[in-house]
Order: C-alpha cells, then structure tokens, then sequence
C-alpha cells in the first residue's frame, strides 16, 4: 500500500489561497501512521496583490463558517459582512409594453401545489399585482423594506429564511488566515521562482527566493489567473469560454454608503451598455464594478459610462481594471497539482459563484483525497466533477444572455445572436419552449436546481413575449381555487415574516455586538404584504409596479426610497 499524503503544500494566499488551508485542516482525517494531523504549508508572495473582488456568496457559506468552527459574531464583525437574500438583475429584459424589467432571484422555490409546479399556477392565472418571486419567497418584501432574515436575537446562523452573505474579501482572507495560523497552518511569505519536476512530470519541488529547495508531497495551485503550477509549469492548457462569453474586462471600485439608515439585504445586477454592473452593500460600504465586453467598449468609455450609471456616489471613483480570463483548466487536477480558484478557471461573477466553486472543489478533493500513488480513478473522478460543474455554471450565465431581448445596443444583439450557446443549454432552451423547466431536464445538478431557472425565465417575462408561443403546453388541470388558497397561505406567511424580521442594518449591529437601542420595527403600510387580488382566467403580467424602488446608490438622503 503506497504510504500516505502528510504534508500539503499550497501556493498563493487570497481567498482561494487561506480557504483551502482552512478547509484542509479541518476536513482531512489524521494521517494513518502517524495519527498525527496532515501538515499544511501555505507559500504567499509577499509582492503579487489578489485580486479580491469576490464579495458576494451563495447559501453554502454558513456551512463552512460552522465547520471551520468560525462564530456569526466573529465573521461579521472581521468580514464587515452583510446579508443577501437573492440577486436583482435590472433591465436585462424588457416587458411585453417594451419598458425594462427586473426581478429576483431568491434562495427559495415554492411548495408544489397538488403536485404541480407553482410556476404553472402562475402562467395559468398570474398572481395580480404580485411577481413571480413573491409568490414563492419573502425576498421581495424584506428588500423592498431593507429588512434582514430575521429577527434581533435570533440563534447564530438561523436560516429559516436562506441567505447568503456580502463580505469584504480582503479581511475574509485576513480571517481565514488567523484562523489557520492559530490552528498550525505554516504560513511562509516568499516568492516561488521556479517549480521542479521529477522524471515522471510530478511537482519534486518549489525552488523559494528566501527559503530555498521546498520539498512537494500534494501542491494545490492558488495563483490565480497566471497558473504559475497547472499552466505554466505542467503545461495543462486552458478551456477558452470567449466563443459562450464576451466580457473579458471588469472595472472596481468602492464606493460608501448613500444612506446612514438603510443597508439593502440584495445583490444587484444591473444591465449598461457592453455588459453589467454589480452592487454589494457591506455593513460599512459598498462595492461595486462594470464587467463589460472590450470588443464592445474600451477601457475608458466603460470607465465613462460606469460614472455615469453611479450618479453622485461615483463623483470621486477611481475603478481599477482587471483583465478576465474567462474558461477553464482543462482538468483541475493533474499529476500531484490541483487547481483551486482562479487558476482552475473563472466564469463572470453575475451569479456570486466564485467562492462556491472554491469550497466545492476543496470538498471533492477531500472526497477523492489520494496517498503517494495518486491513483488515476480519484483524478479522473474529481476531474469529471470539476469540468461539469464549471459547465453547469457557464450554461446558466449564459441563460442569462440567450434569452435576453434588448436590441438598444450592438453588445446585446451580439450577445443574443453572435455568440454561441452550448449544446446542453441550446438543447434545454428548445425543451422549455414547450414545458416550464423541470427536475429531469439538468444532467448534472450541482449550484443550480431547477427553480433557479424557473426563476429567470419567469422574472424575464420570456413566455409573455414571444418565448414558446404556441407551443407551451399548458394542457394541465390547475385548479383556480387551489391557486388562491396558495397565493393566501404563502403571503400570510410572507406577511408574518416581514412583521418578525429586523431592519437590516440594526440586525447587523446586533450579531456584531455594538447594537445602538435597538430600532422599532418600521411601518409596512406602504405596501401590501396580505393577501392578493388574483385576477384568473389569462396570463397576466406579473408586474405592475417597480419591483424595488430605484439604487440606494442614487438617493441623496436618508428618506426612504419610493416604492409605489
């Protein structure tokens, strides 16, 4: 039996960098003749910089904080992290009157309803003035109402209602590496100049400026988009998704709050000219950036046009650029090397997934964890995963994109009609014009369920604009008094959990523990959270009012934004 792994080398620090020696630590079990834990050596350049943009996350998070035994109070206090109840994506489509329209993605899908899908209910009779997401997720309402997920004093990590999390990703690094320090993680600031290999292709060995010959048992390549270790030193060539994917340049920048009062619970995706821009409202700021297409604008007209979309907030922005490379490695793990982060590849940042893919790769390499013989059927199996999930994220992006409608600039012609759609999603687009999306139609299922693209598809509005016109088939007995009693059971529930949750901001101060007296909880008057007025019989579109009142970023008080 080949003698086992007891020392892991990882190079690169950041957040790909600090999670995989945190997970490690944590995950992998004693080695077996020693029963002494696997050691874990971290080498982070102390001249190259991280690229640290990857501020939002998916529900997943608080598992891991649990897990690597790190407290709520203590990551949102270090991380200045906030709540995300979904993302708003705005003006990627416009509605059947032609105006734009926009809607949320939640962490939530509805419960069936006599067996059926509530979105078929929803197609059938629309819900009044209600949109899809209100239906089947209180998101709407507590964003609307800047309300977080739940009520001052609740347990750490409840999740009654899903969440993610906005952070800082420079201080959740900073976190992360205490965390490993203080658990034993050997932390060595030096620049690697070159990577040995034996006669079998096997990293022997990093040669350090400092430090000098550092031995190789597992490397886990942290280095970002340069792949100093998977790319540049193994050869292993990189899956080009530009043929799928125009935006290739992203512009950063941060930005403070435009309101004392008010912290949004949302992510928001809004759509410009050549691309989109993102919003992550943190406890103390937001971040915000462009990420855009260079063959659709330069460098400074994005720049521009950024500003522009920033309004006063943006009067003193300065936004780095930063290059993408958009894609994959092919095969994430190769000889004794395993690709963690940017290395291992980079797909748009519009569903947060950056961060995921970093702990869902960590889990599969504890999964298929080898010894010294680094048997192929652990590679080959890691590999299969990790080439289906960067699949699986690049075909929703993509969603995204084929189905949209404006035609008001060349970037979203091209975005529709140039680039390509990849055979998997292409197959399903043709499927769902016949049928709402449904549990069998994904062959591999890992971020995304079903919902998520129900989600798109309905808050795009693609079936009240042309999308399966005549040939949806909606030849199934929905019945209109099962609808209504839903629709008046879902918003009660709705309605209870708005009245019960805290302001966002003063939940925040809360669990980080510097809470001023706590707020009254505020007057939801101004909106309807009761039961609907259903109107039957057709399809109606969803949404008569504005979803959200317009960016916080564009309010110059403190007075509540409109949301009528």
């Amino acid at each position: 039996m080949a003698a086992p792994i007891e020392h892991v080398t990882i190079v690169g620090g950041g957040t790909a960098g600090w999670m995989a020696a945190l997970m490690l630590s944590k995950l992998l079990q004693p080695v077996p003749t020693t029963k002494k834990p696997v050691g874990i050596s971290l080498i982070e350049s102390p001249n190259i910089a991280t690229v640290g943009v990857g501020e939002a996350t998916v529900p997943g998070m608080p598992r891991t904080l649990r897990m690597a035994g790190i407290s709520e109070q203590e990551f949102f206090r270090a991380c200045n992290a906030s709540f995300k109840l979904g993302v708003l994506f705005d003006k990627w489509n416009n509605g059947p009157d032609g105006k734009p329209v926009g809607y949320i993605n939640p962490f939530a899908k509805g419960p069936p309803i006599n067996g059926i899908d509530p979105a078929w209910y929803f197609l059938r009779y629309g819900a009044g003035d209600l949109d899809f997401t209100q239906v089947i997720s209180p998101s709407v309402d507590l964003a609307r109402a800047c309300q977080g997920p739940r009520p001052v004093g609740a347990k750490p990590y409840d999740q009654t209602v899903g969440f993610a999390y906005h952070l800082d990703a420079g201080r959740f690094a900073k976190l992360m590496q205490e965390t490993c320090v203080a658990n034993g993680v050997n932390h060595i600031l030096d620049d690697v100049e070159d990577v040995e290999l034996d006669e079998n292709g096997f990293v022997a060995a990093l040669q350090l400026k400092e430090n000098g010959r550092h031995a190789v048992e597992l490397v886990i390549d942290c280095t970002g988009f340069r792949g100093l270790i998977i790319n540049q030193a193994l050869k292993e060539p990189f899956v080009d998704y530009s043929k799928y994917l125009a935006n290739d340049r992203a512009l950063a920048v941060q930005i403070p709050h435009p309101s004392a009062t008010r912290i949004e619970p949302i992510t928001r995706s809004t759509a410009l000219e050549a691309g989109w821009s993102w919003r992550v409202p943190l406890f103390n700021r937001i971040g915000t950036g462009y990420v855009f297409s260079s063959a659709h604008k330069t460098d400074d007209e994005a720049r521009a046009e950024f500003i522009a979309h920033l309004g006063k907030s943006g009067k003193d922005a300065d936004p780095r650029v930063i290059p993408m490379r958009v894609g994959r490695t092919r095969n994430g793990w190769v000889k004794n090397c395993v690709a963690i982060g940017l290395s291992g590849g980079f797909i748009e940042p519009l569903e947060s997934t950056a961060i995921h893919m970093i702990d869902t790769g960590l889990r599969w390499l504890v999964s298929y964890f080898p010894d010294r013989d680094f048997a192929a059927p652990l590679r080959d199996r890691y590999n299969k995963l990790n080439g289906k999930l960067y699949d699986e994220v690049r075909d929703f992006i993509c969603l995204h994109y084929a189905l949209g409608n404006r035609t008001d600039t060349q970037y979203w012609l091209d975005a529709r009609e140039a680039l390509e759609v990849p055979d998997s999603l292409a197959e399903n687009i043709e499927l769902w014009k016949h049928g709402l999306p449904a549990p069998y139609d994904l062959e591999f299922e890992s971020t995304f369920p079903v919902s998520t693209y129900q989600a798109v598809l309905m808050g795009k509005r693609v079936y009240e604009t042309g999308f399966g016109k005549d040939t949806l088939n909606v030849r199934r007995s929905l019945d209109a008094d099962s609808w209504k009693r839903y629709l008046t059971h879902i918003r009660g529930n709705v309605k209870n959990i708005v009245a019960k949750t805290a302001d966002h901001k003063t939940l925040l101060h809360d669990i980080r523990g510097d809470a001023p007296e706590v707020k009254p909880l505020p007057n939801f008057n101004s909106f309807d959270t009761g039961q609907p007025t259903v109107s039957l019989g057709q399809v109606k579109p969803a949404l008569q009012k504005p979803l959200m009142p317009k960016s916080l970023a564009e309010d110059s008080t403190d007075e509540p934004a409109s949301i009528l």
